[in-house]
């Protein structure tokens, strides 16, 4: 492809990626039908400080579907240790193991398929990321040498990558 017409695409891409609205679908006819649920369940509960919900309804290219929902209390948010959570968004941190996390997510499940994508490393490098991405709960091991995201870190997983877009 010539360089002008890259860079014509490229330019077209990002206009409509400028463009794009990131909103939530309107479900009672409001952006906010999830924010306000929870507000009226925390207002019924009496917690004044808030809270945060999140939720999703799954479908993997795998065919396997997951649902998923909590809610967590601001206070009990601010005062928990949070450092507890540093190993586990330290084994997101790493570019290879979120690229593992998402071709496990698409079917891929053993150490010997993921050896086979180009710049995930090594075997040995494979099971290293495998090992502190099941350490930090993030995945577990199957049968057989299986590994998969804990139908209760699918949802989470995805919420945690939908808070990087700007």
């Amino acid at each position: 492809m010539e360089l002008e017409q890259r860079v014509a695409d490229l330019e077209r891409r990002l206009a409509a990626l400028e463009g794009a609205q990131h909103t939530a679908p309107h479900i009672d006819g409001s952006d906010f039908w999830a924010l306000n649920g929870l507000r009226e369940q925390l207002t019924e509960a009496g917690e004044a400080g808030g809270g945060v919900l999140y939720t999703g309804s799954v479908r993997l290219p795998t065919g396997e579907e997951y649902a998923w929902q909590m809610t967590a209390l601001t206070q009990d948010l601010l005062e928990g240790d949070w450092t507890s959570a540093a190993e586990s968004f330290a084994a997101l941190g790493h570019p290879v193991r979120i690229r593992l996390l998402r071709e496990i997510l698409g079917g891929r499940r053993t150490a010997a398929e993921l050896a086979e994508l180009d710049e995930v490393g090594t075997t040995g490098q494979i099971y290293h990321h495998l090992r502190q991405l099941t350490a930090t709960g993030w995945l577990h091991t199957t049968g057989r040498g299986r590994h998969e995201v804990p139908p209760g870190r699918v949802v989470p997983l995805l919420t945690a990558l939908t808070t990087t877009r700007p």
